[in-house]
């Protein structure tokens, strides 16, 4: 059987202010669709309410929205996956050897506080498959709790998007909290590159994080060679 991926999005279309839109980073996604139909695995999409999933709109402008985005835009079949997304309650964790959780600053405010999110993590990384997350999706692990109640992340070398990205991107201000914060705050051994914006990956056993948007084609890479390692 070919090995499966469930890719993680939102649900959220703005920031804590409805006049400014936010919602998922595309290339966050389609990045890693790409490695991963290359190895010929089956994947999956859900979010924490089912449904559609908007789209941030900066990652649809040049130069942002690369050719992966683009294509994928163009393809009326991949765009109604995103129209469509399963619900956790739809999703037996047993189907799938990795979860990925894409980014777009929306995850901020519905991925912490999903349950079935988190049942669903803790399923997969307890049967031994990878969890992993790019740029802001590391928020989807922040709560993630394991069968003995210790938090999946404390005292592992993990990456996501940091403060100083979010100050040099203009949007510090909006957010709801530091999320680099409070990984630490969790006992997480947050890392970063040392220059900004840069691809960046951490890998601590089955657990692989990348810092930011360009991450996710080298996040995914390393998901599918803990794949294939077995």
């Amino acid at each position: 059987m070919a090995q499966r991926i469930l890719h993680v999005v939102t649900n959220v279309a703005h920031y804590q202010d409805p006049a400014q839109p936010t919602g998922l980073w595309l290339s966050e996604l389609t990045h890693a669709w790409q490695v991963f139909a290359a190895q010929g695995y089956e994947q999956r999409i859900v979010s924490p309410l089912g449904g559609l999933s908007p789209l941030e709109p900066r990652s649809l402008k040049w130069p942002l929205a690369d050719a992966s985005a683009r294509d994928w835009l163009a393809d009326p079949a991949r765009m109604a996956l995103l129209a469509s997304t399963a619900r956790p309650h739809d999703i037996d964790p047993a189907d799938f050897d990795a979860i990925y959780f894409t980014g777009g600053h929306a995850v901020m405010w519905d991925f912490p506080g999903s349950e079935a999110l988190q049942r669903i993590t803790r399923a997969i990384h307890e049967r031994g498959g990878v969890v992993s997350s790019v740029c802001h999706g590391y928020c989807g692990l922040l709560n993630t709790r394991l069968s003995d109640g210790s938090l999946l992340v404390a005292g592992r070398r993990v990456t996501g998007f940091s403060w100083r990205e979010e100050v040099l991107a203009g949007v510090a201000a909006k957010m709801p909290y530091n999320a680099e914060e409070e990984m630490k705050q969790r006992g997480a051994r947050y890392e970063k590159a040392w220059l900004p914006f840069v691809p960046h990956v951490v890998v601590d056993g089955r657990l692989v994080t990348g810092q930011n948007p360009n991450s996710a084609k080298a996040t995914a890479e390393q998901v599918a060679a803990l794949l294939a390692s077995g």
